[in-house]
């Protein structure tokens, strides 16, 4: 009885909106997921609930671009195609890119679709609540990416209405902030690339430098990007990162591709005007505090930038490799009397960008997968809850996971683990992770 119960529970749940996998995420990690699943003639469904690519659309400035060059993006079946290979494809580049993707295989996507609720239904599916109704599936796919709400510490609270607060996803060009200098809080990539386009628009600029390392754009004739391609750093599993796990909270390397690709020397900005100062540590109504940390954050910086070279050059050497000598970088400045507070009214300060990286919210996943932070725990995407995957997340599996040039691996990878549990037959996890691992 109480089988024939379940039974019936289960048909009821296919009856009602019923497909094999649910992708939540329209972005390239959800298409990419989608290609993989139409050459394996799974059915599913993608839901995206603002439009296809609407974070690259939206939530960039309007210099944005790719700070990896173009040839690196490499979606399932649709590697780039355009006449600039080493070039660095700019953001409505990168929207047409994904655009003409998704028309290439027509995938069966719902776009202004919200998933409000992923939860385990009692017939064994996985119910899926959205804005347009109830859906059920076998096997669930996370594909929002781990951007989603910003890091702003709670003393941002303590600054005047007259200050404009703005995230990184927020900030669009220089002429749309208020007249006046501007803050702009955290020295990662985006915190880097916003400081330098309001400093080239000839805005005031201070930034807070926190502990993010930076790279050379280019060195020995070739991007260093193409170096470390070459020595299959960006294929380089978690696993085997000196760090293991902890690489995910690490901070990318500052670097741009604006104007066809350079570094950000953030000492070359000093001199010619932007005012740097170590971490923000505390505001009150009239004064902004900052840790003795300016000098040790830049030196750390260059000093990871320089060991990137020193491993390019071994690289080079051992393998008998024709490159040009290039001189090592030299410091054009270094700061002076330490700085550990300023009045933001005196120094004109009007606009507050706060550039302090994302945190995850997945509190709509109603499964017992995630650790004590909210991240999920999972292998390559594999959680230890049957039929639910992550995909599209920085270090899934390598550093190129979170990247174009990474998650079309990623995606075959869960594609096949996906087909395996799909057609029915028993399946030791474990197993056929080291199965699939030795295969791919």
């Amino acid at each position: 009885m109480h089988d024939q119960l379940n039974t019936d529970r289960a048909l009821h749940a296919r009856d009602k909106s019923h497909c094999s996998v649910i992708i939540v995420g329209g972005g390239q990690a959800g298409l990419s997921m989608s290609y993989c699943l139409k050459e394996r003639a799974i059915d599913h469904i993608i839901f995206e609930k603002q439009r296809l690519a609407e974070s690259w659309r939206s939530k960039r400035w309007e210099t944005f671009c790719l700070v990896t060059p173009n040839w690196q993006c490499k979606l399932p079946g649709f590697d780039y195609r355009g006449n600039d290979p080493h070039g660095f494809m700019k953001k409505d580049e990168i929207v047409q890119y994904i655009e003409e993707y998704a028309r290439s295989f027509k995938p069966p996507l719902r776009e202004g679709v919200t998933v409000q609720r992923v939860a385990r239904h009692e017939s064994g599916a996985f119910e899926v609540n959205t804005t347009i109704g109830d859906y059920f599936a076998d096997q669930v796919v996370v594909a929002t990416g781990a951007y989603h709400v910003p890091t702003i510490p709670r003393f941002a609270e303590r600054f005047p209405a007259s200050i404009k607060q703005l995230d990184s996803s927020s900030y669009r060009s220089p002429d749309l902030l208020p007249p006046g200098e501007i803050l702009v809080v955290g020295s990662g990539q985006s915190g880097c690339q916003i400081a330098e386009d309001l400093h080239l628009a000839g805005r005031g600029v201070h930034l807070c430098v926190g502990g993010a390392p930076r790279t050379a754009r280019r060195y020995r004739g070739k991007d260093v990007v193409t170096w470390l391609h070459q020595m299959n750093y960006y294929d380089k599993p978690v696993h085997e990162h000196p760090l293991k796990e902890r690489v995910r909270a690490k901070a990318n390397h500052y670097v741009t591709g604006r104007d066809g690709g350079r570094d950000i020397d953030l000492r070359k900005f000093a001199t010619e005007g932007m005012r740097l100062y170590g971490r923000l540590k505390d505001v009150t109504e009239a004064l902004l505090f900052f840790g003795d940390d300016l000098k040790h954050n830049l030196d750390q910086a260059d000093t990871v930038a320089e060991s990137i070279k020193t491993t390019i050059d071994n690289f080079i050497v051992a393998n008998k490799i024709d490159a040009p000598i290039e001189e090592r970088y030299r410091s054009v400045w270094e700061p002076g009397a330490r700085c550990t507070e300023l009045d933001y009214a005196k120094a004109k300060i009007t606009t507050v960008i706060w550039c302090m990286g994302y945190r995850t919210d997945y509190s709509w996943v109603e499964v017992p997968i995630f650790d004590g932070k909210g991240y999920p725990t999972h292998q390559r995407g594999v959680t230890n809850v049957p039929g639910v995957y992550f995909l599209g997340l920085p270090w899934l599996y390598t550093w190129g996971s979170g990247r174009f040039s990474g998650v079309a691996q990623d995606a075959r990878f869960l594609a096949n683990y996906i087909e395996a549990r799909h057609d029915g037959s028993a399946i030791d996890g474990a197993r056929l992770l080291n199965e699939l691992a030795l295969g791919s």
